[in-house]
């Protein structure tokens, strides 16, 4: 399992809602400069399908990262299943007024586990920084 994670300086209701709503994961579900998310489509309940599109800005790749939800509990944790059976969870902790996220998935086995790891740290990392900016 890979963990990523990183403290939001904001209230629980606006980490969740950002975290949460189409075009609000748009802004941030970025890893590198070059790429971008045209696309998100989410269905916020136990079952509800959700999937994002990230694409290369110079349209040479793209893919879609896509599946199911497993478990919603409102502003504390979200559980997935990826379309290749791989699953994840985000949990959001409170601290005062501010909100640790943490995300554990599943590595693909393509890609090194390290490549991965940094990959969804920079989301997480511009996550914040976009809540942060709102």
């Amino acid at each position: 399992m890979i963990t990523v994670q990183n403290t939001i300086n904001a209230s629980i209701d606006e980490v969740w809602k950002y975290w949460t709503l189409p075009e609000h994961i748009q802004n941030w579900n970025i890893a590198i400069d070059d790429w971008y998310t045209s696309y998100v489509e989410s269905d916020l309940k136990v079952g509800g399908k959700f999937k994002y599109k990230m694409n290369k800005k110079d349209t040479s790749l793209s893919f879609d990262f896509e599946g199911i939800y497993t478990k919603v509990e409102n502003l504390s944790l979200i559980e997935y299943k990826l379309f290749d059976n791989r699953t994840g969870k985000v949990n959001f902790e409170i601290n005062e007024n501010k909100v640790k996220i943490t995300e554990t998935f599943e590595p693909t086995k393509e890609d090194p586990e390290s490549m991965q790891k940094e990959w969804c740290q920079t989301v997480i990392d511009n996550f914040k920084k976009y809540v942060e900016s709102v």
